[in-house]
Parts: structure tokens; sequence; C-alpha cells
């Protein structure tokens, strides 16, 4: 009998096993040659597993086993047939009259019947709490729901916890602080966004004006744009950013490969294209993989400042924040401008404060005359 295997694919160089996180097709149905059958989860993305071929599907795992890379975890069997259709049976039609509901039997005389608004009796239930259903709730944790819920945390979730206290431990962080004026930005993004959509069929959001910023910063500095590597510093002569997502599963950071390749209307696009694919748990390991630095941005939530966490090997990322109307000092008059914090975290093994504060203040010259950036001056 031909048996088509269906194994755990490589998914990148870091990966070595998977989660099964559901079965898309129950064991022993028919499937067709490319439907999905199982969804795999690792430690930084959920994947869909295809099946072969066409046949009968026997699973070799359960939902939550943990499976190493090419480990068998489903047979088809192809000699099977696809069930076949069956007609619906045929249905008798009865005529109007056949249909009618008939009078239903009156109660009998020795039968009391009580009407829904009849009284209920007048019953103590003394001082205890009650449900709707007459039951007594109890006032300790033995509650009908409890007061506390436990499940298992997802291989995601497991791997970002790792990966957090890891880069506490085995980093040097430090954190410093700026902040920009975003008047221009807001007024170039105002002006030019419905020209911009038109033409590119995307919004002209302040991330892709981040990202730019940020590679003309590590351009300038490019000791934030290094990573350590063992005994030696690793310095990155391109610039692929990471975009932190906020998902259900967790917080994941697709790559912009070659950003400093990329026009503004690219970069937007392909924000949008990582991030739904990561909201939808269809990204690829490879778009999470490898990265020379990072920008989250908390801004979107309400953050007002934060001190970003390192994503190793990165030796610097940069934190967003809410724009808010602040009184400034502007030659010597107080004005009122939109403002937003700016938050460097960075392994300070490898750069120091004057490296950190420099790039901060290449990164707000940006942001703050956007022509210039886009002129690369």
């Amino acid at each position: 009998m031909p048996i088509e295997q269906v194994k755990v694919p490589r998914a990148g160089e870091s990966i070595t096993e998977a989660t099964i996180n559901r079965w898309l097709q129950p064991d022993g149905a028919f499937v067709g040659a490319d439907d999905p059958i199982v969804e795999l989860g690792t430690d930084k993305a959920t994947m869909e597993v295809a099946a072969p071929a066409a046949g009968v599907l026997k699973q070799r795992a359960k939902e939550g086993d943990t499976v190493a890379v090419a480990a068998v975890i489903a047979e088809i069997d192809t000699d099977a047939k696809a069930p076949e259709i069956r007609k619906r049976p045929h249905v008798e039609v009865k005529s109007s009259e056949e249909t009618k509901p008939k009078p239903k039997a009156e109660p009998s005389p020795s039968v009391e019947v009580k009407s829904s608004r009849d009284p209920k009796p007048n019953v103590d239930l003394g001082p205890s709490p009650k449900s709707e259903a007459g039951s007594e709730l109890s006032q300790s944790s033995g509650s009908s729901q409890g007061r506390t819920t436990r499940e298992p945390m997802s291989p995601i979730r497991k791997r970002i916890a790792e990966r957090l206290i890891a880069s506490q431990s085995t980093t040097a962080t430090l954190t410093t602080f700026n902040e920009a004026d975003l008047s221009r930005i807001v007024d170039f993004r105002a002006k030019y966004n419905d020209q911009f959509e038109k033409r590119h069929g995307v919004k002209l959001g302040f991330m892709s004006m981040f990202v730019k910023a940020a590679v003309a910063a590590l351009k300038s500095i490019p000791l934030v744009n290094s990573r350590i590597e063992g005994g030696d510093i690793v310095h990155q002569h391109f610039y692929d950013i990471g975009v932190a997502v906020s998902t259900e599963k967790g917080l994941m950071v697709p790559i912009i490969r070659g950003a400093d390749q990329l026009g503004f209307a690219d970069i937007e696009k392909r924000i949008a294209e990582l991030a739904q694919r990561a909201r939808d748990g269809k990204i690829a390991v490879t778009d999470l993989e490898g990265g020379t630095f990072t920008i989250t941005n908390g801004g979107i939530f309400g953050s007002m400042l934060s001190t970003p966490i390192l994503n190793p090997p990165q030796a610097a990322i940069l934190g967003m924040h809410t724009i808010t109307k602040r009184p400034i000092v502007v030659n010597d008059e107080i004005v009122i401008r939109p403002m937003m914090y700016l938050a460097l975290s960075y392994d300070h093994r490898l750069i120091d404060g004057r490296e950190a504060v420099r790039f901060l203040v290449r990164l707000k010259e940006c942001v703050e005359n956007p022509e210039r950036m886009m002129l690369e001056i």
C-alpha cells in the first residue's frame, strides 16, 4: 500500500523542534494534495503543513507533542479513494392539511396546571447568596468558576520568556533618552499622504520614516549596528531592521532586509505584509531571523516612556513612544509642539554613552527634518 510520509519541515537554521498546535484534519479523513493538515508551532512562529498527496490521513502524533525536525508526524494512504458524494434521500412532501398541527389534548381534571405567572412559593432562603438557578454560591475559592485558571504557556511565549531572561543576564544593558519635535514630520505626512497613497497604494506612516532615520543614524554611528561574537566585534555593513509587531501569540520582530536600499513606499508595504502575516500566524521563520537593529513602538498603545529590552545578538534597540502635544521653548518662546520621547537601549559592553547619545541626536535631526532625510543629507 503506497504511503506518503508527512514530516516536520526545517524552518530555519536555529529551529530543531516544533510543537503540534492542532490538527486541521481529523484522523482518518480523506485529504486532497496541498490541503493544510496540521499547524506546527516553533519558538518563533507558527506554520501550516500541507498534505504531500491525496489520500486518507493517519496521524502519528498528538496535539501538544514536541517533535524533532524531519520526524514523521503523519502518513497518507494514497491508494484510498475519495468518498462518493451521496445524493440526499427523497423526502415526501405532505399536503397542507396533513401538516397542520393537531389540537393539544386538554389536561385531566385531576391535574392542576399553574401559569408561569403564578407566584413563587414563599420559602426562606436564608442569608447566603444564591445563583440564578437558586443554588448556594461558595464564598471561598471553590466558586463555580474558581478564583484562578491555569493554561500551559505556548512555545512562542516560553521562548520569549527565555530570550528576555537571557538578554538581561548576558548583556550590560543601559538606556539613554532624548525627545523629538515631530511638527515637520506630522505636517509632511499630512501634506503628502493622499498623493502617496494614490500612487503607491499604501499610507505614508511614521514607521517608514523612523526606519529611514535609523538607517541614517546607523551609518553615522556604525558601532550601533555591530554585534559581539565571542571575543570579537562583528561590524555589519548591511541594514536589516527589525520592526516589533504585537500579535495574540506574543511579540514578533519581522525583519525589513536591506532597508537602506528601499524607498518609503517599499518599507511601508513590507511592514504591512509582514505584520499581517505575523498576526495571521502565517509568517515564515526566515522572516524573523537575523536583523542588525530593532525598532519597537509602544506609542501605539499609549506608552509615554519605556526602556526596551535588547534583542540579542543585536547591540541596540530604539523605543518610540506616543506623540503628545507639550509646551517647549523655541527661540526663547513657549510654543505647543507634538513631542515624542525616544529611548535607545544598548549593550554597554560594546557601545559607550557617547555613541548612544550621538546616535539619538542624529536620529532626532532626521525626524525633525524629513526633507533632509528624503535627500539623504
